[in-house]
């Protein structure tokens, strides 16, 4: 692709985007894929992966990435309607199988959703798909009217002979488009010719959702099919020593007892009957060696840690020396803990292994690892596995692990009792099974001039890694440093002339894994919140403040103002309320949030308000912009104000929401969302509403009450703490 947006045939081919059903070029679309009903006719026009258009002129974009709520099924097959020039209340959409053409466009040859890239690795790919669609659908309407091509152009699902008048729709003109051969050159609109981008759409998804025809994972039914439920080792890292299935193949409907590598699988006729099995179930346990891992002792630890020089991940100026010169000092500790993911629909996974081949159904976030890791287990080649992708019930980075634990599962049960398996995860499960995002300790400790400004900023991460021993290590680690530790804390915008930011990686046990916004999550926390803390110590507003530290990023700075201008900033609020604001970048895009907050006399906090503002580059559909911000506020502030996994004896102390709370609906805060349209690149929107949404919370805490808090969740008992502290 040039400057111009051109693209020749054969930097398209390149990309394993020209391929079709009947103008084949690189992957075959089994049939029997697709989650809506959609069938390839011998008329139909599919020039590439990524569309096909049948004789009645519905347009079918088939994607690569997987919808677990973040709004892929209808934002992607914008990009091919807008180049394509569709009518959109033709287009439907499918979820890919496994294929090259479906690739992630940075991530290398795998199919994965993550990182808040759908739109961002597509935003090309897709639109040229359209385009040469387009050009094709072009080039045989000019042939049936015998003229120029360039005479004609697409419009809302027909071709037009613009002299003429004359036109024909999509569908009509499908057979003789298969036949032709695909574009040479390709040009892309300009964005000031966008119709449909940048313009609010319903989803698509959203009436299958509505009537219950959506296929979930946990919605899988096939013939045949037995339910599993796994006993898997108290204690991370534990192995079973003996186990005494008697008793659980005596309950109604169990009809086996098999051991895998995780632990014990109950396999029955239906869900209830695999649970009362394994409840029945004897297992004794080798615990292993987190067997006495206890939260308090482990940050305990970390605070020890911490006390050493750690692995330089960001250095500018002499902090050590600045914090000797300046006016006033100040130290403070962050804390914050494990968190697991928690998506409403938890972990499943169908496989049916014959021995010639193995079928898989499933919501994953990493099709091809999950693929792969089947055709280990059974012995296959890996087109000898089918992977069908369902919809998700959420996701957050959980069912994108490296090992494909759940998918493994699943089919070393099907192939141990030759039937088509599903294993189901209980909410208990779920909380309990690990791959959490890692607990953090934060030491910080600063210092400003005479002018209240800041001089010198130090701060030493001690976490677990997430790369450490998966597939990822080689990428995500650099010299001794997991980069997702340390985003957002080493590249901090603000212009403080002496930093340090240091790393520990603690030793590995617990099973950790990106959560929503991965590092990000926690460093906007620390980094924000100790802003304020200077600001404090300085005498200055912290608005202001932020507004001078951005002096060299006038895009962040400008979209501070507009959050600052929305939310009323320092105007005056009810008795008992105050307010905060937080700023970070994450994943390309730029969020501001501001938080109007009050404190209960039983310590609780209370969110009346959020108003956040957010720059994400150019925009494709500001409906999901939108509605990912109000996701990723209320996913941050449950974790915030609630979320915590603990351990005892090396044990998981939470098991379901009622001690692993997420905020409720009569909880839940206004929020305000206000979009400024940069027109720079695009930036990721799934992820980059989390991080925010804690700092600007703890920032009015103290606005409200004076109370400045540094551990998370924001509970009434740390509220409390914090208040017998300053009394």
């Amino acid at each position: 692709m040039n400057g111009s947006g051109k693209l020749n045939r054969r930097g398209f081919l390149k990309t394993g985007a020209m391929v079709g059903g009947g103008l084949l070029l690189a992957v075959h679309i089994p049939l029997g894929r697709r989650i809506e009903a959609h069938y390839l006719t011998g008329s139909e026009f599919q020039p590439n992966a990524f569309l096909a258009i049948a004789p009645d002129g519905t347009v079918t974009v088939t994607i690569g990435k997987s919808e677990m709520g973040q709004g892929v099924t209808t934002s992607l097959p914008m990009l091919v309607a807008e180049e394509l020039e569709a009518n959109w209340e033709d287009v439907r959409v499918e979820f890919a199988p496994v294929a090259p053409a479906y690739n992630h466009t940075q991530f290398g040859p795998i199919m994965v959703t993550g990182g808040s890239t759908s739109v961002r690795s597509t935003w090309e790919q897709l639109r040229t798909a359209g385009a040469a669609a387009r050009l094709m659908l072009v080039d045989a309407a000019a042939r049936v009217w015998g003229v120029e091509p360039g005479s004609c152009r697409a419009q809302q699902g027909y071709v037009i002979h613009q002299p003429t008048a004359r036109r024909l729709a999509f569908g009509h003109l499908a057979e003789r488009a298969a036949g032709l051969e695909p574009p040479t050159e390709i040009v892309l609109k300009d964005p000031k010719d966008f119709t449909l981008i940048g313009t609010s759409r319903a989803r698509l998804d959203t009436p299958a959702k509505c009537d219950g025809s959506a296929v979930f994972g946990i919605d899988v039914m096939i013939p045949g099919m037995l339910v599993a439920v796994v006993a898997r080792p108290p204690v991370f890292g534990g192995k079973v020593k003996s186990f005494d299935d008697s008793r659980a193949r005596k309950v109604a409907g169990v009809r086996h007892v098999v051991q895998i590598d995780r632990g014990v699988a109950v396999v029955a006729d239906g869900y209830w009957a695999a649970l009362q099995g394994r409840d029945a179930l004897q297992v004794s346990w080798d615990d292993g060696p987190l067997v006495d891992l206890d939260t308090e002792k482990q940050f305990a630890r970390y605070a020890e840690t911490a006390k050493s020089p750690g692995l330089a991940a960001a250095q500018r100026g002499d902090a050590a020396a600045a914090l000797k010169q300046a006016a006033k000092t100040l130290e403070a500790v962050y804390e914050v803990p494990y968190l697991a993911h928690a998506p409403m629909e938890p972990l499943n996974c169908v496989a049916h292994v014959r021995p010639e081949s193995c079928e898989i159904w499933v919501g994953t976030q990493m099709q091809t690892t999950d693929r792969n890791a089947a055709a280990e287990i059974c012995g296959l080649p890996p087109e000898k596995v089918s992977l069908t992708t369902t919809y998700l019930g959420g996701g957050f980075g959980r069912r994108a692990v490296p090992d494909s634990h759940f998918v493994r599962e699943a089919v070393q049960v099907s192939k141990a009792v030759g039937a088509p398996v599903k294993v189901q995860w209980s909410r208990e499960d779920d909380i309990r099974g690990g791959w959490y995002r890692p607990a953090a300790y934060n030491a910080l400790r600063g210092g400003v001039d005479a002018d209240g400004m800041p001089l010198a900023w130090t701060h030493t991460i001690v976490n677990q890694s997430i790369a450490k021993g998966t597939p990822f290590e080689q990428g995500m680690i650099q010299e001794g440093i997991d980069q997702t530790s340390v985003e957002g804390a080493a590249d901090s915008p603000y212009a403080i002339p002496n930093v340090l930011v240091d790393y520990h990686m603690a030793p590995a046990g617990v099973p950790v894994l990106w959560w929503r916004s991965v590092g990000h999550s926690f460093t906007a926390f620390v980094k924000e919140c100790f802003l304020d803390e200077l600001a404090h110590l300085g005498g200055q507003d912290p608005y202001a403040l932020r507004l001078a530290l951005l002096k060299e990023h006038p895009r962040m700075a400008k979209l501070l103002q507009l959050a600052a201008e929305k939310s009323g900033w320092g105007s005056a609020l009810p008795e008992g309320r105050g307010r905060g604001i937080a700023v970070h970048e994450s994943f390309g895009s730029l969020i501001a949030q501001v938080a109007e907050v009050s404190v209960d006399e039983k310590d609780r906090i209370r969110v009346h308000r959020v108003v956040c503002a957010v720059d994400c580059g150019r925009v494709v559909n500001p409906d999901t912009v939108e509605a990912q911000m109000e996701s990723g506020i209320v996913f941050g502030l449950s974790a915030a104000l609630h979320g915590a996994i603990t351990f005892k004896q090396g044990r998981v102390e939470q098991s379901n929401f009622h001690d692993y709370e997420v905020v409720r609906i009569d909880a839940m805060p206004v929020v305000e969302v206000h979009i400024l349209e940069s027109g720079e690149a695009l930036g990721g929107i799934g992820e980059p509403g989390t991080p925010p949404i804690a700092p600007a919370v703890a920032n009015a805490v103290f606005a409200a009450s004076g109370l400045r808090l540094r551990t998370l969740p924001m509970t009434p008992a740390v509220v409390k703490a914090a208040r017998q502290a300053t009394s």
